[in-house]
C-alpha cells in the first residue's frame, strides 16, 4: 500500500506553464523552498527542516489503519501503565478533579468523566452524522441495498448477547449482556487495509454499513437498557435546545458554531434527565442537514467570477471575497459530510485514543476468573469471536435463500466470514457499554479484559483467515473506488 504524504503548501512545487512532465533527475525529497515561495519572515533552513521532521507524522496519517494502530498504542500504554509500579498515578490522574466554576456556581467532575461523557459526545456527533448520511443517500437509503447489512447487523448483535445471556443467566453478570454486540470500526477497517488489495471494496463497504447499523443498535441499547430511570425536567430542557436547532435551521444559519450552544443544552438537558449524556451527539447529528446548498456546480458559477476579480481589490475589498468563497467552499458539500471531513482526525487521532487510555487499564490482578467473573469472560469473549462471526454469517444466508437479498459484486461468502470475524472487534463501544452495564470493581475490570482478549483474538484470527483464503487482486483487476468510499472507509 503505497503512502503519499500531504505536505504543507509549497509553491515553488507546481510546475510552471512552460514546464514538461516528466521524472526528476534530482534524488532529493523535492526543490528547496526558496525565499520567494515563503513568508517574507520564514526561514528556508527552518521551513526545510520542519517539513523533514513532520513527512514521517504526515504519511502516517495518510495510512488506513492509522487510527486503529493509534488506538492500539493509546491501548498498549494503559495496560502497561495500570499494571505497573506507577498503577496508581494511573488510577489518580482519572480521578483528578476538573472543573468549570462562575461566581459562586461550580461543576466538578473527574477527568475520567470529561472524557466519557463530554468528549466522546463528539464521537457520537461523527457517529450522529454517519447515520444521517446513510439514511439520505447511502447503504441505509434503499430498503434493498440495506437489506443485507441490516440483517448482518442484527445477527450480529443478537447472537453475541444471546450467548452471554445463556451463560450468565441468573448469575451477578447478566446486566452484561450488551458489551459483545458492539464492533470498533477503525480497528475492523485497519484489518482489511492491512490485508490489501485481497479485499474487494464490496466488502468493505458491507462492514461500514454494518457497523452503521450496529452503531444505531448499540445508541438503542444504551438508551433503553442502560439509563436508569429519567427525570422529565431534563427532557424538557433537553427538547427545549432540540427546538433551538431546528429553530436555527429555520432562520438560515449554515455555521456549525451556531449551533453549539443549542447542542450544549441537549447534552445537560440529557444529563439532567439521567439519560447518557454522549447522546446527545447522535441527536445534534442526525438533525444536521443531509443536502448541500449550494453544490459542486453552484460553488463552481458562483465561485469563478469572484477568484477572476480578486486581483482587481483592495486588502480590505477583498477579505470580503476571501470570506464569501470560504462560504461557498463550506457549502459545495452536505453539511454531514463537510463535519465529518473536518472532524474525523480529531475523533480518531485525539478523542478515540485518549478514550483507550482512560479505559482500557485494566488491572490484572483485579480481574476475576471465577465463579460469576469467569462466566462474565467467557461471554464477552464468545460472544465477540464466535458470535459475531456466525451471526452475521448466517444472518446473510438466510436472507439469501429467502431471496431478500444478494451478495455485492466481487464478494463471495468467504468474504462475508471475514467481515464477521472483524465485526467481532469490540473495543471502543464495548468498553463504553461495560462502564454502563457494570459498577467499579472485579466483574467491570473482568469484562474489560475480555473485551481486549476477544477483540484481540478476532484481529488476528481475520488476518490469518484474510491472507488464507483471499486471492491476492492484481492493481489492474481491482475494481475503481470512488472518492467518497476511500474517504468513508478511513472515518469513525
Amino acid at each position: 500500500m503505497s503512502v503519499s504524504p500531504t505536505l504543507p503548501p509549497n509553491p515553488s512545487h507546481v510546475p510552471s506553464p512552460n514546464s514538461s512532465p516528466g521524472p526528476s533527475q534530482n534524488s532529493s525529497p523535492g526543490p528547496s523552498p526558496s525565499r520567494s515561495s515563503l513568508p517574507p519572515e520564514a526561514s528556508p533552513l527552518a521551513h526545510r527542516t520542519v517539513r523533514r521532521l513532520l513527512a514521517p507524522v504526515q504519511a502516517f496519517l495518510q495510512i488506513e489503519a492509522a487510527s486503529g494502530i493509534a488506538l492500539m498504542i493509546a491501548t498498549a500504554l494503559a495496560l502497561v501503565w495500570a499494571n505497573s509500579p506507577w498503577a496508581h498515578s494511573y488510577h489518580d490522574l482519572w480521578h483528578l478533579p476538573v472543573g468549570l466554576g462562575v461566581g459562586e456556581w461550580s461543576f466538578v467532575r473527574p477527568l475520567h468523566f470529561w472524557v466519557n461523557d463530554v468528549l466522546m459526545a463528539v464521537f457520537f456527533f461523527v457517529v450522529g452524522l454517519e447515520i444521517r448520511r446513510e439514511l439520505h443517500a447511502g447503504e441505509l437509503s434503499d430498503l434493498k441495498r440495506a437489506t443485507l447489512p441490516l440483517a448482518a447487523a442484527l445477527g450480529g448483535m443478537l447472537l453475541p448477547a444471546g450467548i452471554y445471556a445463556v451463560l450468565n443467566y441468573g448469575r451477578a453478570g447478566i446486566h452484561g449482556w450488551g458489551v459483545p454486540m458492539a464492533t470498533d470500526i477503525a480497528f475492523a477497517v485497519g484489518v482489511l487495509a492491512l490485508l490489501g488489495p485481497r479485499v474487494p471494496p464490496a466488502l468493505r463497504i458491507l462492514l461500514l454499513a454494518l457497523a452503521v447499523i450496529d452503531d444505531i443498535g448499540a445508541i438503542v441499547v444504551i438508551a433503553i437498557f442502560y439509563t436508569d430511570g429519567v427525570a422529565p425536567s431534563g427532557l424538557g430542557v433537553a427538547a427545549a435546545g432540540g427546538l433551538g436547532i431546528l429553530l436555527l435551521q429555520r432562520i438560515g444559519l449554515r455555521s456549525a458554531w451556531h449551533y453549539v450552544p443549542a447542542g450544549a443544552v441537549v447534552w445537560v438537558g440529557l444529563y439532567q434527565a439521567g439519560v447518557h449524556p454522549t447522546l446527545c451527539g447522535v441527536i445534534v447529528g442526525l438533525m444536521t442537514p443531509a443536502r448541500a446548498w449550494v453544490g459542486a456546480e453552484g460553488f463552481s458559477a458562483q465561485a469563478a467570477p469572484l477568484v477572476a476579480d480578486a486581483g482587481k481589490q483592495s486588502p480590505h475589498e477583498l477579505l470580503g471575497v476571501l470570506d464569501e468563497i470560504e462560504r461557498l467552499r463550506r457549502e459545495a458539500v452536505p453539511p454531514t459530510v463537510y463535519l465529518v471531513h473536518h472532524l474525523h482526525r480529531l475523533v480518531a487521532f485525539a478523542i478515540m485514543p485518549l478514550f483507550a487510555l482512560a479505559n482500557a487499564g485494566v488491572s490484572l490482578g483485579g480481574a476475576d476468573l471465577s465463579g460469576d467473573g469467569l462466566f462474565v469472560f467467557l461471554g464477552v469473549a464468545v460472544g465477540l469471536v464466535v458470535g459475531k462471526t456466525f451471526g452475521i454469517f448466517v444472518a446473510c444466508r438466510l436472507t439469501a435463500a429467502l431471496g431478500l437479498s444478494a451478495l455485492p459484486r466481487d464478494a463471495r461468502w468467504t468474504g462475508v466470514v471475514l467481515v464477521g470475524i472483524t465485526a467481532g472487534i469490540g473495543f471502543t463501544m464495548s468498553l463504553f457499554v461495560a462502564q454502563l452495564a457494570f459498577p467499579p470493581g472485579a466483574l467491570l475490570e473482568t469484562a474489560k479484559l475480555a473485551i481486549l482478549v476477544g477483540s484481540t483474538v478476532a484481529a488476528l484470527v481475520g488476518l490469518a483467515y484474510g491472507r488464507l483464503t483471499l486471492r491476492p487482486r492484481a492493481p489492474d483487476e481491482a475494481p475503481f473506488v470512488d472518492a467518497a468510499t476511500a474517504e468513508s472507509s478511513a472515518e469513525v
